[in-house]
């Protein structure tokens, strides 16, 4: 068996009758180019006025009272949860498990018993 009967092509594979593929990877991004982006960005967002625009848009006293309702009750929320000690957390989980129904609980197999 001589050296010429087996030929592995190596490269890429490639269409015949064509000459260039046209396919062509992206180059990706560096960091810095888009660090360097994104600083311009902020930049040129802080340096625009502050002017009310036609689009910016008030809210209404019924929005008001909501957000502020809305709040409220997060915070009495927070007060809530953060009153509890785990100990009472736990005992109170407990408390409500016994007040379950025994519906989950393994029947009993055999009835002679």
């Amino acid at each position: 068996m001589s050296a010429d009967e087996y030929f592995c092509a190596k490269g890429s594979l490639k269409i015949k009758g064509v000459e260039d593929s046209g396919i062509k990877k992206k180059k990706k991004k560096k960091k810095k180019d888009i660090e360097k982006q994104m600083e311009a960005s902020i930049r040129r967002e802080t340096e625009t006025p502050s002017e009310p625009t036609s689009s910016t848009r008030t809210m209404t006293q019924a929005e008001h009272r909501f957000m502020e309702r809305r709040r409220k009750m997060e915070a009495d929320r927070i007060l809530k949860k953060a009153s509890k000690t785990h100990k009472e957390k736990v005992e109170d989980f407990n408390r409500h498990l016994d007040s379950l129904t025994e519906h989950f609980d393994i029947p009993k197999v055999s009835w002679t018993k």
